[in-house]
């Protein structure tokens, strides 16, 4: 990942992760999410997977009936800029 677009998907990770609005459950996995991205600064093929399974995650956590909408539209704009590294 390009080293300015990763620390921004970090810094959005860890604004939802300090939302008190986000659930305890989407903040754990969020923060699993944001750890196996910091990790990655091996071979291209890691990168590239540790973003597959970030993207398939944070879909399943965008799906989440319990999330505000603003939290929805937050994790959207995440996915939006790891799309790009795939």
């Amino acid at each position: 990942m390009e080293a300015e677009e990763a620390k921004g998907v970090v810094e959005a990770l860890n604004e939802l992760i300090e939302d008190a609005a986000v659930p305890k459950n989407v903040k754990i996995t969020l923060q699993a999410i944001m750890d196996s991205l910091k990790s990655t600064n091996g071979p291209k093929d890691d990168n590239s997977m540790a973003v597959s399974k970030a993207l398939n995650e944070l879909d399943e956590i965008a799906s989440d009936t319990n999330l505000q909408s603003y939290t929805r539209t937050q994790i959207w704009n995440v996915i939006s800029v790891l799309e790009k590294f795939q």
